[in-house]
């Protein structure tokens, strides 16, 4: 079990930790919200999310709701609309505004984007069924489990540090700066990917 653990602890934060629209978008609530806890539904969103997308692939689920191939295209088109919506909506905010309450998403709005950078990435989503439910056929029964819960720990723990940073940085007095331009960035990493995204539309 020990050895199932920390495979899934290596295998899943090794698949985060690149720069990418979720990560992006956790750690720019994060910094953005006026208090971490007014950034709990990103977060909570985002490792639920993942939870999920991690336990379909260990058992073998997301492979085969997948292959449809309407629903591929609906994932992607869906996707794409979130993700231009979303750099919109980024590069137009204004951490530079008198009251950040006004600059910063509502719990509504965070859930919806965080379920959106999650779910509805094509690419995400085939990393996960392509690299930890193909991992987890190597494991049975507890160690499988040990597996799994690992994955899904290192998840939870990887979101609410990534808020916290955020956080940290959104309280320094000189932040603004650092903000305006890490929503331009968010949101050029958002039109990039639903650009990635269109041209495997169009590929199919």
């Amino acid at each position: 079990m020990l050895t199932a653990s920390i495979h899934g602890f290596i295998l899943s934060f090794g698949l985060i930790l690149p720069l990418g629209v979720q990560n992006v978008f956790v750690f720019n609530q994060g910094a953005i919200q006026p208090s971490y806890k007014k950034a709990l539904p990103v977060i909570l969103t985002a490792s639920i999310c993942d939870s999920v997308l991690i336990t379909l692939a260990v058992l073998g689920i997301s492979v085969i709701i997948l292959k449809i191939s309407w629903l591929n295209t609906l994932l992607l088109s869906a996707g794409i609309l979130f993700l231009v919506y979303m750099g919109y909506v980024t590069w137009k905010s204004n951490p530079h505004s008198n009251s950040i309450e006004k600059a910063s998403f509502t719990p509504k709005k965070q859930i919806a984007f965080a379920a959106s950078v999650s779910l509805l990435n094509p690419h995400a989503i085939m990393d996960t069924i392509g690299v930890i439910g193909t991992s987890s056929v190597a494991y049975f029964g507890a160690d499988k489990i040990a597996f799994t819960l690992a994955c899904i720990f290192t998840s939870w723990i990887w979101f609410l540090s990534l808020a916290y940073v955020g956080r940290q940085t959104g309280r320094l007095e000189s932040s603004a700066g650092f903000l305006a331009l890490l929503n331009k960035v968010s949101a050029l990493i958002m039109w990039g990917t639903a650009i990635y995204l269109a041209i495997q539309l169009l590929n199919k």
